[in-house]
């Protein structure tokens, strides 16, 4: 008798997707959480969608610190990159914090120079990716946060819920939504 190898009945497709609500900022921290666990994010570049106030330097702030970054996290509007020392699991390794929501031409990516960052390694998370238009390289994830609006008579004055959705684009980023609900 031969051997011979056969393909499995049924092939399981990595997800592509995946749909979140997060109700409170604790929400956030546990999916930072869980995120900061999955060695594939260390190397990927991940996109953050949403408007102003959606709640997308509050996740950068939690899964930095997840990730082990030590010291104050400040957001990089002004700055426009902060960059990050992450120790994770004994191993330290390169974070970036870009934020380019004062960018007015996509040409200034280039001119300040972070074409040499994006191809180092390290982790890339980035506000405001489209006002950089197509000089990005690919992102592995994307990740678009929606406030929703809560009509409700307990509303109190804490934020209202996110839907969030995280899109893998790449190998990586399916690797990026592995584990993660």
């Amino acid at each position: 008798m031969r051997n011979m190898h056969l393909a499995p009945i049924v092939e399981s497709t990595p997800p592509t997707h995946l749909d979140l609500c997060w109700q409170t900022e604790a929400d956030t921290h546990t999916f930072a959480q869980q995120l900061a666990q999955n060695p594939a994010l260390r190397s990927a570049l991940v996109t953050l969608h949403g408007d102003l106030g959606s709640g997308k330097t509050t996740l950068v702030r939690h899964l930095l610190r997840a990730l082990g970054v030590q010291g104050r996290i400040k957001s990089p509007s002004y700055a426009v990159v902060e960059p990050h020392q992450a120790l994770y699991e004994g191993h330290t390794w390169h974070a970036w914090h870009f934020d380019f929501y004062r960018f007015n031409d996509p040409r200034e990516w280039e001119d300040a120079g972070f074409r040499d960052v994006f191809a180092s390694a390290g982790l890339k998370l980035i506000e405001w990716p489209e006002k950089a238009g197509d000089t990005l390289p690919q992102a592995d994830l994307s990740l678009t946060i929606t406030p929703q609006e809560t009509h409700s008579p307990q509303d109190t004055a804490d934020a209202p819920p996110r839907l969030v959705r995280l899109q893998a684009h790449t190998a990586l980023g399916h690797a990026c939504l592995q584990g993660l609900s």
